[in-house]
């Protein structure tokens, strides 16, 4: 069983939560926090597998969950975080990575109410994974793909499916049952990507989408 620690002010919300995690057969809440430092509290006294936390809570407020993730990359880099926001903030997004993308996540609120997709999520980000909203990657993606300048405008429409998947933290086995095609005809449109983007290090998930947040966000 994954153990959870929740922490978020709103109480709809961490109701929410807390039924999601509590319908899933793999997964055990650890705690339910309403502020960073009730969360930091019960971290300190049992350390869980995963944390799930809102951005924007007490004390601090602004940019208070990233301040935990940013805590426990040094003191606990083996716990899974999970940041959850109201908004698509690629700056954010960006901001978790910056130490390192193994075991981080960035879903919208808005997701949480897909209760088979949290629960996926945190799995994932357990497993070392790095996972992003995908109506994050799919807005910057979009917003990206439309300016005069940016050269994810001469990506097909199958290559930009193939980016959002990326950065979203999907392997290329996984993209291929996703988009029911080869794993070799992922392999050639990621190689594809990499090379109308100018990217490198495409070889580590996390650092797939790291680059491909770099470069939508820039």
């Amino acid at each position: 069983m994954i153990t959870v620690a929740i922490a978020d002010d709103s109480y709809l919300v961490r109701e929410a939560l807390q039924q999601i995690i509590g319908r899933s057969e793999h997964l055990t809440l650890a705690a339910v926090c309403a502020d960073g430092d009730e969360l930091r509290e019960v971290i300190a006294r049992e350390p869980p597998d995963a944390v799930v936390t809102d951005l924007r809570m007490p004390p601090s407020g602004d940019g208070e969950g990233l301040a935990v993730a940013r805590e426990l990359r040094e003191a606990h880099p083996e716990i899974a975080v999970i940041l959850l926001s109201q908004f698509a903030e690629p700056r954010i997004a960006l901001e978790l990575l910056e130490d390192g993308a193994q075991r981080r996540g960035y879903l919208l609120k808005d997701r949480v109410a897909d209760a088979g997709g949290l629960p996926a999520a945190i799995e994932a980000v357990v497993a070392g994974g790095t996972l992003m909203d995908p109506g994050m990657v799919g807005s910057l993606i979009g917003a990206a793909a439309r300016s005069n300048h940016s050269p994810l405008g001469e990506l097909s429409g199958r290559e930009r499916e193939v980016l959002a998947l990326m950065a979203e933290g999907m392997s290329n086995a996984a993209i291929a049952e996703r988009l029911v095609v080869t794993q070799r005809a992922v392999e050639k449109h990621v190689n594809a990507i990499f090379r109308k983007l100018g990217l490198r290090d495409e070889h580590l998930v996390s650092r797939r989408v790291k680059a491909v947040l770099l470069h939508l966000s820039g």
